[in-house]
């Protein structure tokens, strides 16, 4: 900017900006008290907008490429902020795939780097020498801590990204195609199993249906008895030839008892051929053909799968610091029973009624114990799926953020599923949702369902009335 300034014998032009800059570029370096309070503003001014220190009193091209990268980071929070208000689920799609995350990652590391390059400069830049005795260590110390901080931090940002698209890449199904909703709903086979040390391969000790409203979030939840038997499979199912009036119905298994929970069996160990893309779809034989008894069962299109090793729990929930549930009775930790004396041994420790927070190891025989309940295996069933519920509704975002690494790892050795990636971000916006609504529950336990002589066409009203209890009434 330049000043016109009127003489007797013509106009004379006076820079402004020299005067401007001249306490910062060229300061009375003799002069502590000015070269104080020049020090604490190239500091301050470095931190909060990086690089104007460097265009003020140092090298501009470096400046203004900090300043560019500085108000391109800024742009980009907002337009993902405005992208989470606007389009969420796109924005959440976006933030979740492997391939941003990734950049992401990158560009973390390199903006520490060049974080630790501005501010050391700015410390350069301001002469601590030059400065009254009393501020160089203070000013000193702080220069260091707000350039150390935000570059360790973007460091452990780019830690957490990176486990988080570790764990995207192991539990999601890859590059598959996004799947549309069915009847305006998505339904998910959960299935918990207990592959324990004493126990031999996957068995499906409990499974649910979770029917997630692809508008709202909200959510019904049918839980199928292990024991169900006769399921009809759709006539579209490979599993339909072989058990066209259900399965066993007609000709037996080759496991012994056709029960639900060994549909799996059947399907992974005895006619994987009837399923022979399951595998490259991210799933198996056995996964498939459970999903179509369940499809047969409740009258439902099931089209994904999630597989929850409750063994795996423990690491889950310790990453979490404990889940609080409030036990209903006194559980044994351990323990077999005599069959001769029908007595209960080997038990370690109980767990005792009354609302506490468990850990791992606590929570894990809080789901797998199987005595001292009067409902038997639908208590320990029921407590699985309490238990599941508990860690989604405590999984609370400050929670999440805190142990996000640990979390991660644990559920790359927790969860498999069939959901695609290109999906991820649609069903955290649902799961977010979900939360503002109570979650409808279908049990089709003993009195309400047989197992042994299931009707499958009440069963089917059952689900249905629970869709009807969790659909919003239809707007006058």
């Amino acid at each position: 900017m330049d000043v016109a300034v009127s003489e007797p014998d013509g106009v004379r032009r006076v820079s402004a900006t020299l005067d401007l800059e001249r306490p910062l570029r060229h300061p009375d370096a003799g002069s502590a008290p000015l070269m104080t309070k020049r020090a604490r503003w190239l500091v301050v001014l470095g931190f909060f907008l990086p690089g104007s220190a460097q265009v003020l009193a140092g090298s501009k091209k470096l400046g203004r490429f900090g300043l560019g990268i500085t108000f391109t980071l800024i742009g980009l929070l907002l337009l993902a902020g405005v992208g989470f208000f606007v389009a969420r689920t796109f924005t959440l799609t976006i933030a979740t795939n492997t391939i941003v995350l990734l950049l992401l990652q990158g560009l973390l590391i390199a903006y520490a780097i060049f974080w630790l390059v501005l501010g050391f400069n700015t410390l350069k830049l301001a002469r601590i020498p030059r400065v009254a005795k009393k501020w160089r260590l203070p000013i000193a110390i702080l220069s260091i801590l707000l350039t150390v901080v935000p570059s360790v931090g973007a460091v452990w940002a780019s830690t957490a990204v990176g486990a988080g698209r570790a764990a995207i890449s192991s539990i999601f199904g890859g590059g598959a195609p996004a799947v549309a909703p069915v009847d305006g709903r998505y339904n998910i086979l959960l299935l918990g199993t207990d592959a324990g040390a004493d126990r031999e391969g996957l068995r499906p000790d409990s499974i649910s249906l979770i029917s997630v409203d692809a508008e709202t979030g909200q959510s019904v939840v049918v839980g199928l008895p292990r024991e169900l038997q006769n399921m009809p499979f759709p006539e579209t199912s490979p599993m339909y030839a072989a058990h066209p009036s259900g399965f066993g119905a007609d000709w037996g298994c080759n496991i012994g008892l056709c029960y639900l929970n060994g549909v799996y069996a059947e399907a992974e160990f005895f006619t994987p051929e009837l399923y022979p893309d399951a595998t490259s779809r991210g799933s198996s034989p056995g996964i498939e053909a459970t999903k179509d008894a369940v499809s047969g069962a409740t009258g439902l299109e099931v089209q994904f799968y999630v597989l929850i090793d409750m063994e795996g729990f423990a690491k889950l929930i310790d990453a979490l610091g404990g889940v609080q549930i409030d036990v209903k009775e006194q559980l044994p930790i351990g323990g077999q029973i005599d069959e001769n004396t029908g007595e209960l041994y080997g038990v370690v420790g109980w767990i005792e009624p009354g609302l506490q927070t468990l850990d791992g190891f606590t929570a894990e025989w809080y789901a797998r114990s199987r005595y001292g309940s009067a409902r038997g295996d639908y208590d320990r069933m029921d407590r699985q799926r309490e238990l599941q519920a508990a860690i989604l509704a405590q999984a609370n975002p400050a929670n999440v953020l805190m142990r996000f690494q640990e979390l991660a790892a644990a559920g790359t050795n927790l969860v498999e599923t069939d959901i695609p990636e290109s999906m991820l971000g649609r069903f955290v916006d649902l799961a977010s949702k979900a939360k503002n609504h109570t979650p409808v529950n279908v049990q089709l336990t003993p009195p309400e369902v047989d197992p042994e002589y299931p009707d499958y066409a009440q069963i089917h009203q059952l689900v249905l009335n629970g869709i009807a209890a969790a659909s919003p009434p239809p707007a006058e």
